[in-house]
């Protein structure tokens, strides 16, 4: 599911709700997940799972192109841990 298909099931859900409305709210919660990984912290949603970061140290990698050696600087990912409950229902 991308995005907008999220936007638009959501608005279906919620006909009291304009589209615009929805893609506020969606933009906000994106925004509010993104800010607090970009601070360093953690996000939990009970049921669903925690989204954190993961730190990744400089190496050196090869450009798959050219067998080139490029380095690659340290940096933080993204990293997700789906919850119990999302594990429990991905294996029914």
């Amino acid at each position: 599911m991308i995005r907008s298909e999220l936007v638009q099931l959501l608005a279906q859900q919620n006909p009291d709700l304009s589209p615009k409305e929805v893609e506020k709210i969606v933009s906000t919660i994106f925004d509010a997940i993104t800010r607090r990984l970009a601070e360093g912290g953690r996000v939990e949603l009970r049921g669903f799972g925690a989204f954190s970061t993961r730190s990744r140290s400089a190496r050196v990698g090869r450009n798959p192109r050219t067998g080139d050696t490029v380095p690659v600087s340290a940096k933080r990912v993204p990293y997700f841990k789906p919850g119990k409950e999302m594990r429990l229902r991905l294996n029914v």
